[in-house]
């Protein structure tokens, strides 16, 4: 389960009381105190602009992105292909535009707006020198609008009469009706003609699809699906290929659940058709979050057969496959800490297809995406992209490049400009342990001064099935706020993480809280010696969503750190089971269910240790959160008091697993910052008035 800031269950009825009394506006008590020194930092970061998704148009010749200033509606911006004579796009003075993208022949750009006072999403199409056109009036949730490849219809994926978005990080509904069966909302991809008309549904409504791809010649599609729950069985989605027409039956060509081979029991994600249409490239591997890819790159034949890993031993996470011709693809791949695009040569070596010839054509220490997916890029024909990217030093912008070694990103927007980093100075840190190569991100204190002390705070992602790459932060909570108040940060990426291959991601299966946690402490151990000035006796742990299980289990086996905050945790293993929304997922990680294996999930489960701790450990989760229900934060909170453990529970109303809030955000982020202070007493540079 990612860190995102990617349902109420009847036990937790009780709960709905607590979190609204906490939260309470006129309950001064229950609220900490303002930090001056925090909201000025969250002050900042508000004022940055968000730069996101980015469009080159096939020719090259025009460039469009989104801005979106604080507490405004999103724009859209169009220029030529080196930012110059950029223009707002004309969407109306109330509406939020997004996701461009411009048509085959680069004449036509579309894009969705909500325009209206009901939050409903409709596509649009415009010339360069003409007026909007909206194509759609629907009545529900729509995402990822794509061009069929001849420029006649655009695809999308729907959800008819949505009341929420799909997927398990927003908050699950209140429980009512027969669970599981009533109230199912599934999306579909849908397509209407391009010069707008009826919206039609492309595939049936017995499966919940959640990526696609338009086939060559525009007559098929191919995509990932599963029978609803759609928030729950992503984890055992299979590749269909279906005719692009109303209700088509649909094939399955790839199934992991009954693959003989390397993807067995793995996910899959971003099918991509080859230029000819013969195969479909697609990513498998272990995943924990839908959107949060990596893995290998695969292919299999458009008409079925056996998947082929086409980069078997890759020491690399492969996250985003593109095909430049018939035999050559570009590759977004996660490369110990850092953002790579490489480009391979399809060929047969020893009888089997592989991805050979990997030449590294950019590599940044930043994070880099056009929108629409994980590290996705708007490729030109010639081969020139546009991509936004922002790292910890620098704020979003939008970036152009050219497919060739030793490329360059050429920043081409100037919007965020004037934005300094508010916090320390950052850097790529790396130590072995147990064989492994580990990689991790270390954010020193903004005031560091080598001749003064100062506590560490550990923060673990999500996933675990994910990896730490520099972005620039949000203003909630996070490592740089950390840094900004004179703390060390160190963001570890330990076995199961991404970036290190396929073997390494797999590394903590039945396994988590042990070999993850080993891999952490030897990376603190690590900073230590490379950073006298860190204290080891003011030592803090924190994370969400599996970084929260990290956080409650890693109380239990170490007594190194003296105080804790889990964000979205889980306690117990064993419960959980029966209690989130998304239990496939455990499946591959776990390699059974509780009921066939009880103890593989005991053996790492904080409850069954918790007489072990001693760490004061502050526990927040939202009371909607399907992928780690608050019953678990209940469970550890209640465990901590009854063995004289200081803690305090903070449940936030109508959150799920990512906070939408920003005041419960920055609530958490005060509370931790105050719990940290409390009990590893005030930074350096804090206690110096800096």
């Amino acid at each position: 389960m990612s860190f995102p800031f990617r349902r109420a269950l009847p036990a937790l009825l009780s709960l709905s009381t607590l979190s609204l009394t906490a939260l309470a506006a006129d309950s001064p008590n229950t609220h900490p105190p303002a930090n001056p020194k925090v909201r000025a930092i969250l002050a900042a970061l508000g004022k940055v602009q968000t730069v996101g998704q980015t469009s080159l148009s096939p020719d090259g010749k025009h460039l469009a992105w989104t801005e979106r200033e604080h507490g405004s509606p999103g724009r859209i911006m169009v220029s030529d292909a080196r930012g110059q004579g950029a223009e707002q796009l004309a969407t109306g003075t109330d509406c939020t535009a997004s996701d461009p993208e411009w048509s085959p022949d680069s004449r036509a750009l579309l894009f969705a707006g909500d325009c209206g006072k009901d939050g409903q999403v409709d596509l649009f199409v415009t010339t360069l020198n003409g007026q909007p056109q909206q194509i759609t009036h629907l009545k529900g949730y729509a995402a990822h609008p794509a061009w069929s490849p001849d420029g006649q219809r655009i695809g999308f994926l729907y959800v008819p009469g949505a009341t929420r978005p799909a997927g398990a990080l927003a908050a699950m509904k209140p429980p009512s009706g027969v669970i599981g069966v009533e109230g199912l909302e599934i999306q579909q991809v849908a397509a209407v003609n391009a010069r707008g008309g009826e919206v039609e549904l492309l595939t049936p409504d017995k499966l919940h699809v959640y990526e696609f791809d338009w086939s060559p010649d525009s007559g098929k599609l191919a995509y990932v699906a599963a029978r609803p729950p759609g928030e729950n069985n992503w984890w055992v989605a299979q590749l269909y290929t279906a005719p692009a027409t109303p209700n088509a039956v649909p094939t399955s060509i790839v199934n992991p659940q009954k693959d003989p081979g390397s993807l067995h029991g793995l996910q899959i994600a971003v099918p991509r058709w080859s230029p000819d249409g013969a195969h479909i490239a697609f990513i498998g591997g272990l995943m924990s979050d839908q959107g949060a890819t990596g893995g290998d790159v695969y292919l299999v034949a458009s008409t079925g057969g056996s998947p082929v890993d086409i980069t078997p031993r890759a020491d690399v996470t492969s996250v985003w496959p593109h095909w430049m011709d018939d035999r050559s693809l570009i590759v977004s791949e996660v490369a110990g800490g850092v953002s790579r695009i490489a480009g391979y040569h399809l060929a047969e070596t020893g009888g089997a297809a592989a991805l050979t010839d990997g030449k590294t054509l950019v590599e940044v220490p930043a994070g880099i995406s056009d929108g629409r997916e994980a590290m996705s890029l708007s490729i030109a024909r010639d081969g020139e992209f546009a991509v936004a990217s922002s790292s910890f030093e620098k704020p979003p912008e939008v970036y152009t490049g050219e497919l060739k070694p030793d490329a360059h990103l050429t920043q081409v927007t100037h919007v965020n400009d004037a934005i300094q980093p508010a916090w320390g100075k950052s850097e790529s840190i790396a130590w072995t342990n147990d064989g492994f190569h580990i990689q991790g991100w270390l954010m020193l204190p903004r005031h560091y001064d080598p001749s003064k002390k100062y506590p560490l705070i550990v923060m673990v992602h999500g996933g675990p099935s994910s990896a730490v790459l520099p972005r620039w932060p949000g203003a909630g909570f996070g490592g740089a706020p950390m840094s900004a108040m004179d703390y060390f940060v160190l963001e570890p990426n330990p076995r199961g993480s991404y970036g290190q291959g396929e073997a390494f991601t797999k590394a903590n299966r039945k396994d988590f809280g042990y070999g993850d946690l080993r891999d952490i402490l030897a990376g603190v151990d690590a900073v230590e010696k490379k950073y006298p000035s860190v204290d080891d006796s003011r030592l803090g742990l924190t994370g969400w969503s599996y970084g929260g299980f990290m956080t409650m289990f890693g109380v239990t086996q170490t007594s190194r750190f003296h105080a804790a905050v889990a964000g979205a945790g889980i306690a117990n293993w064993q419960s959980y089971y029966g209690e989130n929304s998304i239990d496939q997922w455990m499946l591959p990680f776990f390699g059974a269910s509780v009921y066939d294996d009880p103890g593989v999930y005991a053996k790492s489960s904080a409850i069954d240790f918790i007489r072990k701790v001693k760490t004061p450990t502050l526990v927040v989760v939202g009371d909607r959160d399907g992928e780690c229900p608050a019953p678990q934060s209940f469970e550890f909170w209640h465990a901590l008091k009854a063995e004289g453990v200081p803690t305090e529970l903070v449940v936030y109303p109508n959150e799920g697993h990512g906070f939408r809030n920003p005041e419960h955000r920055i609530d958490v982020l005060e509370r931790a910052l105050n719990w940290f202070d409390q009990y590893l007493g005030a930074p350096a540079g804090a206690a110096a008035g800096q």
